[in-house]
């Protein structure tokens, strides 16, 4: 049985794209993008737009239009974010069953790690978008929890039979061990969830014309504020202290962040370890996903997870990071 992406042409997305009143020039540029599949489209006598058709099944329409209402009420408060274009008060679309949305191009670099002056400016970029985050609640879309992202990511794991037969007891000891500990850690530390990017990596923080925009919230969720800080943070406890203060100070100037989330931060690296995994797994009937990653059916990825997983077990007992 064939993917559903299979029929996705390139003649199929410039008549998608068409169909919405634009002429295109015939140049249609894959993008790096795996869960969705994403498309630079040459425009006659105008700029490139991006078209990005969603994976079926995976976003109920309402969750994506959810989605959009978010980046469109962040643009309206001049939070720079890349929002999908609006064609006759719509801005989620339909051909030959694909949902599809377009977007203006926006291109730029990702912050340079360690950099303290881009994590004090990132941090006030990240302090409006939660400060207009925390206003209301999504309905439709998912809220990052232990169950969603960790209970759930091993149950896949395990039913898939990917996890190699000779790792399966080490694999499946330490993932309950390490969930036991984020059950009590999650039901212990209180914070109040407010709406996310959810997937604040620094490659969804571009910098150009000396500012910094916000783009693909397509994970964008309920959950702890620190969720889309703790990616920002590298190298050593001293480093990552100090990258800390800079955030911290940027996210204070729009937005009050509650120090009490701190001991979630390698909570929420284990649970990101895990749900990657259940990521590739769901997706392996995608052909796209054994090309992206051969190494995930290798005997020596599993053996790296088991290590990743207890040096995270570690990583929890030990001082969360603070505040200066």
């Amino acid at each position: 049985m064939s993917h559903p992406f299979a029929t996705l042409t390139p003649d199929l997305v410039l008549d998608a794209v068409e169909s919405l009143g634009y002429l295109s020039d015939a140049r249609v540029l894959a993008l790096n993008s795996y869960e969705n599949r994403v498309y630079q489209i040459g425009i006659e006598a105008a700029e490139p737009i991006i078209a990005k058709f969603y994976r079926p099944e995976r976003w109920s329409d309402a969750a994506i239009r959810e989605e959009h209402t978010f980046t469109r009420e962040l643009a309206e408060h001049e939070v720079p974010v890349v929002a999908a274009l609006e064609l006759q008060g719509e801005t989620l679309f339909e051909h030959a069953g694909f949902r599809f949305s377009v977007f203006p191009r926006r291109g730029g670099r990702a912050p340079e790690p360690g950099n303290l002056e881009q994590l004090y400016r990132l941090g006030q970029l990240l302090g409006r978008m939660h400060s207009i985050g925390a206003t209301r609640p999504f309905i439709e879309r998912e809220t990052l929890s232990v169950d969603s992202f960790g209970h759930a990511s091993m149950e896949a794991l395990l039913q898939g039979g990917f996890v190699p037969p000779r790792l399966l007891p080490a694999y499946q000891s330490v993932a309950r061990d390490l969930l036991a500990k984020l059950d009590e850690l999650f039901g212990r530390v209180r914070y109040s969830a407010i709406r996310l990017h959810g997937d604040c990596h620094p490659g969804n923080l571009l910098h150009r014309d000396n500012a910094f925009h916000v783009v693909d919230l397509d994970d964008c969720r309920m959950g702890p504020a620190v969720q889309d800080l703790w990616m920002m943070l590298a190298g050593d406890r001293h480093e990552r202290l100090s990258q800390l203060a800079e955030l911290i100070d940027g996210y204070q100037e729009f937005g009050d962040f509650d120090p009490r989330e701190l001991p979630l931060i390698e909570g929420l690296r284990a649970l990101r370890l895990l749900h990657h995994s259940a990521w590739i797994a769901r997706r392996w009937d995608d052909p796209a996903f054994p090309l992206a990653f051969p190494w995930f059916a290798n005997e020596r990825y599993w053996g790296d997870q088991i290590l990743a997983l207890r040096e995270q077990i570690a990583a929890l007992d030990e001082e969360p990071l603070r505040l200066y």
